[in-house]
């Protein structure tokens, strides 16, 4: 074992002047290679020292140190006892404390550099890691860090600074992870104010942020601050909203945060108590359960660094009992930074290993930037530049290799690799592990090692913890805000309107207020699992509506804790509070006057245009015409003198508009396109006795305005409510004139604008919510009428300041008022009105044209153009068995027989064929069979002749 040097500082400088002129004269005398600079305040050597002395600085005396430095000493003697690192060098280890000071440890720094070390260890305080790092930048000393956390200690300003646990960057996401995991959007922290809490809750803040949650207030107190700051300050937090704090102190201290707490009924039901590193630190270094200790940290929520259940960790547990360094026996002090500085002294051996083998010298030389002044006793001429600082820099950022901690390699960031914490829960006589957080796929319940080989993950239905036994001892997640202790309730704005009082008003019962806003917002808060004190307070001066953009304002600026009432969500309001779930479906809407459309002695042509009735009439005759000529031949009723035939037709075809034809049908064909003309009848029947009863009873307007699009393309004057957001929407989103916009404050104001019109003095239109026209129309018996559509989609919600956790709750109140049926109850109490039934609509837009029917006029058609097709096919099969001519025919057959059929085709004209036509059925099959009898004679008589002549 090496002995551990306690040394003042002439004796140091002392043993290393011997051990110089020793060295030389060993290697003098050896005839070895030597060389010695012409500088007498520098010296090199080209071969492998003997010894190599790294340094230790922190506090011995605290929860760390008292861990880290057994942990140290049992790492040096494990190298110089391993024959594969250092070749034979061995490694000596030259401890300082620095006594929880920072001017001492300093002093400490400066006498520990003063002794050439080449590795620095330490410091566990962020705050002396800050000093010494200046320092070891100036004399290229590597400084490996296994306790200093602060995240501002990684930057490119401490390029020496190596930091061999994680930094509380990772920490501080890790935090905010929990918080967003369960829902809670503010939380408190409680920080001691140096380096390492200052820093720490910055990058909480930051993480909350993305997360859009916040540190809603930061509770600060000094590193040696008694008992009873500690106490006042638990006081000051324990009257905010917030119940969820963020405790982030140092190891040594951080208990006296919760034995307060205890005392002052902190840590009961309702409270959420997250702690950093510090606490797992503190109760893994007692070995034994406390069992006072656990009882004032019950149901706390906690993180430790997270180190994996290797062999080689269990095997150097086994082992940690029985060390000879501990002040005392047992498996008292361990904890992860124990680990973290076993692991940083293997860093430094394998990377001096490395650095040797590269070729690299343990040499010094004077810093020209120090100066001794005269009479100074403070030697800064003493301290001396490692030559192979940058070079030893950069063989530890190589390294990658396995330690207790887990794999030690540094990122490009000179972050170790794969920071991962433990999310613990303290309850009974100790700790259980709820899951894990790493920044590869965050908050886990499977450990981080499992997780790197698959593609990261932090989607929100990814993240899972075990069950949480928090404060109180419940299961039950804490809402994690209360309404403050101060006595004080929530200040409630309510808007005092002027008209349309059912939606809220003045009143004299105990609230002040009544109306449907007032309603829904009682019922909603009695869903509530907590009571909210609450008072209302009138806005406006009851003379005119007031302007809600400024009540909204007025909570935005915290002037009101919310404001209740029929406030609109739009998207200027939505940037500066937070609204609750629509209560109510709103948009902006146009109304117009109507007056009711007098009888037209020609109404009747109106459901058609002109197009709809030509083809109908048309149709009409052409589907007579072609059942006259599938008829004519075989139906008695269809045939008559040409006079007569021509009625028929015309009385066939408009008779079947109302289905009261007299004439039978009796061939197929006919048949079939009288059903499908009865089924387009029956269509175009339907439609216009729908179309002429809307024209009958229709409501006309009486100006051109037809809906937004028409009334801004006018240049008449245009009415609102006073105090609604529908002016800035017209002027600034529609580009309206502001001079043509009248303010109207009630009902009555409605009417009379409406009644003057644009021409004495009144408005065209009135554009304004729809709840608040369809009240209008039903109490002034359906005289006005909504046109065109609703051009706005919004709603009405009660305002809240901003990340007010009761919009949240609020929120899902109505949601379960909607659900129940209660919502409508409620609407029905206080707007219960007349609908009105009759349409409004332009007379144009109800006449029905052709577009709209020409696929049924398509397929009767059709279905009349085949019936003639398969008609005429039948006929000229007919007449081509069947000629008149037939003796002339058979004469011209034998004096040319091969033209016969050409010129029997030929002799066929126009008029033949039409009396063919015009022949009866019966007649032409008689004639048929008679035509086929004397064909069959003829051929006898032809066969008789030919036997005689031959015999």
């Amino acid at each position: 074992m090496e002995e551990v040097l306690f040394i003042s500082r002439v004796k140091t400088r002392t043993l290393l002047l011997l051990l110089s002129i020793w060295f030389m004269w060993v290697v003098i005398c050896s005839g070895g290679n030597a060389s010695a600079s012409l500088n007498s305040s520098s010296s090199s050597s080209s071969l492998k020292p003997n010894a190599i002395t790294i340094g230790a600085l922190f506090t011995l005396n605290s929860v760390i140190g008292r861990a880290a430095r057994p942990a140290l000493e049992a790492a040096i003697d494990d190298v110089n006892s391993d024959p594969n690192v250092l070749n034979g060098v061995k490694l000596k280890l030259l401890l300082r404390d620095t006594n929880c000071s920072g001017f001492v440890g300093t002093m400490e720094a400066l006498q520990l550099m003063d002794s050439d070390i080449v590795v620095a260890i330490g410091p566990q305080s962020s705050g002396i890691a800050h000093v010494i790092s200046h320092v070891v930048n100036e004399l290229h000393v590597p400084l490996l860090s296994f306790g200093a956390t602060d995240p501002t200690l990684s930057s490119l300003q401490y390029p020496y600074f190596l930091r061999t646990t994680h930094s509380d960057y990772f920490q501080m996401y890790a935090v905010a992870d929990v918080v967003d995991y369960y829902g809670w959007r503010e939380v408190i922290a409680i920080f001691v104010d140096d380096d390492y809490g200052r820093s720490g809750i910055s990058v909480l803040g930051d993480a909350l942020a993305k997360k859009r949650a916040k540190i809603s207030y930061k509770a600060a107190f000094g590193p040696g601050d008694p008992k009873n700051k500690i106490n006042d300050l638990l006081v000051e937090v324990n009257l905010m909203e917030s119940r969820v704090y963020v405790v982030h102190v140092n190891p040594d201290t951080g208990l006296n945060i919760f034995s307060a707490a205890k005392a002052l009924n902190m840590m009961g039901s309702g409270y959420v108590w997250i702690a950093t590193d510090w606490l797992p630190s503190h109760l893994d270094s007692m070995g034994t359960v406390d069992p006072d200790t656990m009882n004032i940290l019950q149901g706390v929520v906690a993180l430790r660094h997270y180190t994996p259940d290797t062999n080689l960790k269990r095997s150097f547990m086994s082992k940690w009992n029985k060390l000879k360094y501990k002040d005392s026996p047992g498996p008292s002090g361990l904890n992860a930074y124990a680990l973290y500085a076993y692991d940083s002294v293997w860093l430094a051996a394998h990377a001096l290993d490395g650095f040797l083998n590269e070729g690299g010298n343990l040499s010094f030389s004077d810093d020209p930037n120090l100066h001794d002044t005269n009479g100074s006793m403070l030697h800064l001429t003493s301290l001396r530049v490692f030559n192979g600082g940058q070079q030893l820099l950069e063989t530890l950022l190589r390294m990658n290799f396995t330690g207790l901690s887990g794999q030690i390699q540094f990122n490009p960031d000179k972050h170790l690799v794969h920071p991962a914490y433990d999310v613990l829960n303290v309850g009974g006589t100790g700790i259980r592990r709820i899951g894990y957080w790493s920044n590869h796929s965050h908050l886990s319940t499977v450990p981080p090692e499992s997780l790197y080989t698959k593609p990261p993950n932090i989607s929100t239905s990814s993240q899972h913890l075990y069950s949480v036994i928090w404060p109180g001892e419940t299961t039950a997640t804490p809402r994690g805000w209360v309404f403050p202790n101060n006595g004080k309730p929530l200040q409630i704005a309510v808007p005092n309107r002027v008209g349309y009082k059912e939606f809220v008003s003045k009143d004299n019962s105990p609230l002040g207020v009544k109306g449907y806003c007032i309603d829904v917002f009682e019922a909603a808060i009695s869903l509530l699992p907590y009571a909210v004190p609450h008072t209302y307070m009138l806005f406006g001066d009851g003379r005119r509506n007031p302007s809600y953009n400024e009540l909204v304002n007025q909570v935005a600026q915290n002037k009101y804790d919310a404001a209740v009432g029929d406030i609109t969500i739009v998207m200027n309001r939505t940037k500066i509070v937070d609204f609750t779930q629509p209560y109510m479906e709103s948009g902006l809407v146009v109304i117009v006057p109507v007056k009711e459309k007098r009888s037209n002695p020609w109404a009747f042509l109106k459901p058609f245009t002109k197009e709809m009735w030509f083809v109908t009439g048309a149709f009409f005759l052409f589907v007579g015409a072609v059942v006259w000529i599938l008829e004519h031949r075989i139906n008695h009723e269809f045939r008559g003198p040409p006079s007569q035939q021509l009625i028929t037709i015309f009385w066939f075809s408009f008779s079947t508009m109302f289905f009261s034809h007299r004439e039978n049908t009796v061939s197929t064909l006919g048949r079939l396109v009288l059903i499908i003309w009865l089924f387009v009848v029956l269509i175009i029947n339907s439609s216009y006795t729908a179309s002429l009863t809307s024209i009958l009873t229709v409501q006309q307007l009486t100006s051109g305005i037809q809906g937004i699009d028409s009334l801004i393309s006018s240049s008449e004057p245009i009415g609102i409510q006073d105090g609604s957001f529908a002016l800035n929407y017209l002027v600034d989103e529609l580009n309206v004139a502001e001079s043509r916009i009248v303010k109207l404050k009630d009902p009555g104001a409605y009417l009379r604008a409406l009644e003057l019109g644009p021409k004495r003095g009144g408005v065209a239109a009135i554009v304004d919510e729809q709840p608040y026209i369809e009240l209008f129309l039903s109490i002034t018996n359906c005289m006005y009428r909504i046109v065109g559509q609703e051009f706005t989609k919004s709603g009405w919600g009660f305002a809240f300041q901003r990340d007010s956790p009761l919009a949240v709750d609020l929120s899902t109140a109505i949601l379960q008022l909607s659900e129940n049926g209660d919502l409508q109850k409620i609407h029905d109490k206080w707007l219960t009105h007349n609908e009105c039934t009759m349409q409004i609509n332009e007379v144009d837009e109800n006449k029905l044209s052709l577009r709209s029917f020409w696929g049924l006029f398509l397929i009767c058609g059709i279905s009349c153009v085949l019936a003639l097709l398969l008609f005429c096919c039948k006929v000229l099969t007919q007449y081509r068995r069947f000629s008149p001519e037939e003796n002339e025919e058979e004469e011209v057959e034998e004096i040319e027989p091969r033209r016969s059929s050409r010129r029997s085709i030929r002799s066929m004209s126009l008029p033949r064929i039409m009396d063919f036509v015009d022949r009866k059925e019966a007649e032409v099959k008689d004639m048929l069979k008679r035509k086929n009898s004397n064909d069959n004679k003829q051929q006898t008589n032809h066969s008789l002749h030919g036997q005689g002549s031959s015999s």
